[in-house]
């Protein structure tokens, strides 16, 4: 059957031209929703036509997908998308639908989506919510599938396929009592991640989480779930407390065990001595042949047997969360009642019918099921499987009342006598369990236990919370509340101040800006940026760290008190951010934009859109620093949810001026001061002759980023008298903020340092230049070559224009383009030059560098553009030393020697220099 099916399939994508390009899980908010999508770009080739045009295919749809009637669609009515199918609509679209029907039909829920066509004719982005992204790529999948079969006329199984997505679903989705705990913390704004696939789940953020496994909580001791699991152990310590407990002891084999049944009395129980969940324990056993046969299935499931006396009453359980009963239910024991037509065997299958029952813990109710224990307990009453019990008669499959044995529940939490409660809570309390089930047996719960003869039996780690949510009888309790209420106190959400900046250029430098000051409050700041992730000052992963995974890597880090984050345009289309919510949003400036014409991104407009997710991700009680200056930053406060604060050099600028009008705050340069405003109310935090990163001033997009890093600080109410102190301390230098216009003196020439590397932080840094003295300029200068060639060529004019001397490189960021590509692009923009005499090709960036700055001359100004940060900063490192210790000859000649004879390694030789020299256009030299 499945050679077939995989034949027909392989039949049905000859047929059919539809495939995906790619499928994005975006797993935080998004350019779509604040909430998890897949991203699904589809080509539809051959099938970019509506559904009119696909013959009996909305029929065949209509018939296969029925509850698709109550999708609404555009159209705004109960069968409205069928409406449109009707009337044609697009596979994309159509895909979209079918896919979140299936997810829902499985048992995840979902509702949301859309079809968007890109830039591209054909192809389009399907944007599916989900729950569980395992669940929505599957269901993706058989939705895809599908639609191929209904267009292609071809069978499909659906209710197969629903019904293995549903038990994909049952596997792979958090269990009832996970997810009742989730809940609950969804509900106070409590921020959750799951950990792996099983129960591991984190609440909180950085120095304030909380982890649970289950029912488990990071409290709850190793050594209490070894005590709980040890019956004897539990026994020995209850009696010590005063709870009463039944007699029994541990026993080695059968004989054994019918000896200490007889030495405590009939009838007995028989269980494993470390077992759970019910398995291998048998109750109200008579006879030596019970006891024998129960020996033998509870030695199977643990290390050891324990017999105690049979305690004659209810099976009830106490759920305690701290130091009190949170819930209470009454167990009843797996059973079936006969109708005098059907077999016990039948009357199973009929209940295990019931869709609340399933094999995991996913469902609420176990199925029940026929091993070696309910055959003895079927063959006490007389019944084998095959048995017709009369009309009406209760059948027993187990006399353990346990859930996960197929068992069900009633709830009698009113009921519980505070008596019993305390007892249950000082058993919990004696085991060492923060949560605990409390398993006791009684005639009536609502009497002490010493009226009636009750006892505990057993004490339990990591207890179901089913029965409580999902009783039998009765209603559901608070039970995930309870457990969330006690590892959050009333008024704690667990999050810790998440400050995010994002723009084309100046993200790093402000970034590290926010940490620098941040740090001064004595918390521990963990950041990530294009340098790496940071605690506090020190580096725990290098490269470019600007995306989700680094800063979701930050936020699970327990020594973190607050978060800074530099969040580029890759992270957020490729997985969306690593938060669900942020206290400000810095947007540092679009421009000219960069990276266009990836990922469908084709205009500034289409970039700003992006970069605005940050803004969208702030709660009522956030902030949005926004550049006032630059009209889509400023634009996007239209987007904001919280407080809006602007900033501009010019505090006159119309942006500033109208926002403070109605009140709002804002930070901005006056008579070379920056001013703090709140409405009408000002206060200058201090001179830019004393903010070092901006040079006197004299930088100004240094002063841009430094007045978005001190507006972010008085965002999270930092006091200014810190906020200028920390301000103070920060340079522009090599270890603080690294090629971020750094200015070095090396043997005369001037040497500046600098990451820029797209049209509009070249006109930054061209523009800053200019209050600098020097006539003569170099430039050693190249950009990555997933940059489109106009904005190359535009590079190539901005240096034309602004250097005499341009050192072009190549190295091995080229990204799909062939060797020289991108200096040719620079050529064509440096054809217009009007101060470009000469230019140089060189492949390598540390050779480039090398090379400008050994034929540097005195008085030369040298942009050297860090394209590769940490590889440009090092060897930077290493050709200073080396320099030191050939003029020097001191001690640092022998410290530094090694590095000094790699840097003099691989000179540039004279042979290996092509110089062309023309009257009225520039040299060029290649290397």
């Amino acid at each position: 059957m499945d050679d077939c099916f995989s034949l027909l399939w392989q039949v049905i994508q000859r047929e059919i031209a539809m495939e995906f390009r790619k499928v994005l899980a975006l797993r935080g908010p998004n350019i779509w929703a604040n909430f998890p999508v897949l991203e699904a770009w589809v080509d539809l080739g051959a099938l970019d036509k509506p559904s009119t045009e696909l013959p009996g295919f909305s029929d065949r749809l209509i018939a296969w997908m029925p509850t698709m009637i109550e999708h609404r669609c555009s159209v705004g009515v109960r069968g409205g998308f069928f409406q449109r199918l009707r009337t044609g609509t697009y596979l994309g679209h159509i895909l979209e639908h079918v896919v979140l029907e299936l997810q829902t039909l499985a048992g995840t829920e979902v509702g949301f989506g859309k079809a968007r066509e890109t830039s591209e004719t054909g192809v389009y982005k399907v944007i599916i919510e989900y729950l569980d992204e395992t669940v929505g790529r599957e269901a993706l999948a058989v939705g895809h599938r599908l639609c191929m079969a209904a267009v292609n006329d071809l069978p499909f199984d659906v209710p197969g396929e629903i019904a293995r997505l549903r038990k994909l679903c049952q596997q792979v989705c958090l269990g009832p009592s996970t997810k009742a705990i989730v809940q609950a913390a969804q509900a106070r704004n409590i921020p959750y991640r799951r950990l792996n696939q099983e129960s591991l789940v984190l609440f909180g953020q950085g120095r304030k989480q909380r982890r649970i496994q289950a029912a488990e909580t990071d409290r709850t001791s190793a050594i209490a779930e070894a005590v709980a699991q040890d019956k004897e152990m539990t026994r020995m310590l209850l009696r010590s407390v005063g709870v009463a407990t039944p007699e029994g002891r541990p026993v080695y084999d059968a004989e054994d065990a019918w000896a200490a049944a007889l030495d405590i009395g009939l009838p007995v129980v028989v269980k494993p001595q470390d077992g759970n969940q019910g398995r291998g324990v048998a109750t109200n056993l008579s006879t030596r042949e019970q006891v024998v046969e129960a020996f033998e299935a509870a030695n199977q499931e643990g290390d050891g047997v324990l017999v105690e006396r049979f305690a004659p009453g209810h099976d009830y359980r106490l759920l305690i969360v701290g130091d009190r009963v949170v819930a209470a239910a009454r167990r009843e024991p797996a059973h079936v009642i006969g109708d005098g037509v059907h077999t016990v065997t039948q009357l199973i299958e009929q209940t295990n019918a019931d869709p609340r029952r399933g094999d995991h813990h996913a469902t609420v109710l176990s199925k029940i099921k026929l091993d070696a224990i309910a055959l003895a307990v079927l063959a006490e009453q007389g019944f084998t499987p095959d048995a017709v019990p009369p009309a009406n008669q209760r059948v027993l499959i187990r006399r353990n009342a346990n859930l996960s044995t197929g068992g069900t529940a009633i709830d009698v939490t009113e009921r519980v006598h505070p008596a019993v409660a305390a007892c249950a809570v000082d058993a919990a309390k004696v085991v060492g369990l923060d949560i605990a089930g409390v398993d006791v047996v009684a005639q009536d719960i609502s009497r002490p236990l010493a009226e009636q003869g009750g006892v505990v039996v057993e004490v339990n780690a990591a207890p179901g919370l089913r029965m409580h949510l999902e009783p039998s009888v009765g209603i559901s309790r608070p039970v995930g509340e309870a457990i969330v209420d006690m590892l959050f106190p009333a008024g704690e959400t667990g999050r810790i101040p998440i400050v995010t900046v994002t723009g084309v250029n100046g993200k790093t430098t402000t970034t590290r800006f926010i940490s620098h000051i941040l740090r001064g409050t004595g918390k521990s700041v963990g950041m990530t940026c294009t340098d790496g992730i940071f605690v506090n000052e020190r580096r725990i992963d290098s490269g470019d760290c600007s995306g989700p995974q680094s800063a979701r890597s930050v936020l699970m880090n327990p020594s973190v008190d607050m978060a800074v984050f530099e969040t580029a345009r890759g992270g957020i289309l490729r997985e969306g951010l690593a938060f669900d919510f942020c206290d400000v949003a810095v947007v540092t400036n679009i421009g000219e934009g960069d990276h266009l014409g990836l990922s469908d991104i084709h205009t500034p407009e289409d970039l700003a859109k992006v970069k605005r997710c940050i803004v969208e991700a702030l709660p009522p009680s956030g902030h949005a620093v926004l550049n006032a200056a630059d009209p889509l930053v400023a634009a996007m406060a239209s987007r904001c949810p919280g407080e809006v604060i602007f900033f501009a050099i010019d505090g006159q600028h119309p942006v500033i001026t109208r926002h403070r009008s109605v009140g709002g705050r804002a930070a901005f340069v006056r008579d070379g001061k920056i001013v703090l405003a709140d409405g009408e109310r000002e206060e200058v935090l201090m001179g830019l002759d004393r903010l070092p990163l901006t040079r006197n001033g004299q930088v100004s997009f240094q002063v841009e980023n430094s007045l978005a890093a001190v507006t972010a600080a008085w965002a999270l109410g930092i006091p200014s008298d810190l906020i200028r102190v920390r301000a103070e301390s920060i340079a522009a230098d090599i270890d603080k903020v690294p090629g971020r216009f750094n200015v070095l003196d090396i043997e005369g020439a001037t040497v500046v340092v600098d990451y820029g590397h797209n049209a509009h932080s070249l006109t930054a840094v061209i523009d800053a230049l200019k209050n600098f003295p020097h006539k003569r300029r170099t430039c050693v200068y190249s950009t990555a070559g997933d940059r489109r060639d106009c904005d190359i060529i535009r590079q190539g004019e901005l240096l034309g224009a602004a250097f005499d001397r341009v050192v072009l490189y190549e190295d091995h960021y080229r990204r799909g383009r062939d060797r020289g590509e991108i200096v040719g692009l620079f050529r064509k923009g440096l054809e217009s030059a009007s101060r470009t005499k000469e230019i140089v090709e060189i492949e390598g960036a540390t050779k480039a560098a090398e090379a400008a700055l050994a034929s540097a001359h005195q008085g030369e100004l040298i942009l050297l553009q860090a394209d590769a940060i940490d590889e440009t900063v090092q060897w930077l490192r290493d050709y200073l030393a080396a320099l030191a210790a050939r003029t020097s000859g001191d001690v640092i000649e022998q410290v530094l020697g090694e590095t000094a004879s790699r840097c003099d390694a691989e000179p540039v030789a004279p042979a290996e220099v092509r110089t062309e020299v023309m009257a009225e256009t520039p040299s060029v030299a290649k290397v």
